[in-house]
C-alpha cells in the first residue's frame, strides 16, 4: 500500500512540475504586461495542484480564518511547498519574502519578480534585514499582502527553531497590522522526499496584531501565536509535535 502511494506521489509530483512549466509558458506574455494577469496566473496553477493533489494523492486542502484583503504583513509558518501554494492560492494579492537564488529559477523566478516578492541574501544576516527593510521601503506602495517565513525557511513538523528579528523590522517600518499564519502541511507534505500521505492539510489565518508593539512584545506574540496554533493542526491530523521535538540538524 505505501508502494502504491509512493507512485502515486510520483506521478502527482511530475505532472505538477510539467503544469507550472505549461501554464508558466501560456500566462508569461500576459504577465509581462500586467500584474494582474501574473497573479492570476499564479493563483490558477495553485488551483490545480490543489485540485490533483486531491484526486491523486488523496490529501484536501482547507484554509481557514478571514483571508487578509487589504494591506497587511502576513507571518506564516513554513513547513513545505504546500503552504506556499495555500497562501498564493487564497490571498488576492500575495507576494512573498524570498530567497535571492528563486530569482534566477526559470519561469518561477519572473513570475516571483513579476508579482513584487522581494528577493534577499540569507547567507549575511545584518546585511540581508538592512537589505530587506530598504527593497520592502521602495516597493511600499505595491498593493497587496506581503509574507514572510518568520523562521526563514522550512521547518519540519516537530522541530524547534528560532523566530528571526526581521519580521519584526518589517512590522514596526509598515505600521501595518500582522497576520500570523499557522499550518499542518509538513506532516502529509514533508520538507523532502517523494511521498505525500493521504489526509487534510490546513492552512489558518488568525487574528491580527495591531501595529506598535515594541520588540520584545511581538516576537513573543508572534511565536507563540503560531507555533500553538500549528501545534493544534498538526495534533488534529494526528501527528504530535511534542512527542516528536527536536532542533534542525
Amino acid at each position: 500500500m505505501l508502494t502504491l502511494q509512493w507512485i502515486r506521489s510520483l506521478v502527482f509530483i511530475i505532472q505538477m512540475y510539467v503544469m507550472m512549466l505549461l501554464m508558466g509558458l501560456f500566462f508569461f506574455i500576459p504577465a509581462l504586461l500586467s500584474r494582474r494577469a501574473a497573479i492570476f496566473g499564479m493563483r490558477s496553477y495553485c488551483a490545480w495542484v490543489r485540485w490533483t493533489l486531491s484526486w491523486m494523492v488523496g490529501l484536501t486542502t482547507e484554509v481557514r480564518g478571514p483571508v487578509p484583503e487589504g494591506a497587511v504583513l502576513i507571518a506564516a509558518k513554513h513547513q513545505s511547498f504546500l503552504d506556499i501554494i495555500l497562501l498564493m492560492g487564497s490571498l488576492p494579492s500575495g507576494r512573498f519574502i524570498m530567497k535571492r537564488e528563486l530569482m534566477y529559477a526559470p519561469i518561477l523566478g519572473q513570475y516571483a519578480l513579476r508579482i513584487g516578492c522581494v528577493p534577499v541574501n540569507r547567507g549575511k544576516r545584518g546585511k540581508a534585514i538592512k537589505k530587506m527593510a530598504e527593497d520592502v521601503r521602495r516597493g511600499a506602495t505595491t498593493p497587496g499582502q506581503l509574507i514572510i517565513y518568520p523562521q526563514g525557511t522550512r521547518i519540519a513538523p516537530g522541530v524547534k527553531a528560532p523566530y528571526k528579528v526581521g519580521t519584526f523590522v518589517l512590522y514596526d517600518q509598515l505600521q501595518q497590522p500582522c497576520v500570523p499564519a499557522a499550518t499542518n502541511v509538513g506532516v502529509f507534505w514533508p520538507k523532502r522526499g517523494i511521498l505525500r500521505k493521504p489526509g487534510h492539510a490546513v492552512m489558518e489565518f488568525l487574528p491580527p496584531l495591531a501595529p506598535g508593539l515594541d520588540q520584545a512584545s511581538f516576537m513573543s506574540q508572534i511565536e507563540d501565536v503560531v507555533e500553538r496554533n500549528s501545534n493544534a493542526l498538526m495534533r488534529e491530523a494526528g501527528f504530535d509535535p511534542e512527542a516528536s521535538a527536536r532542533t534542525p540538524a
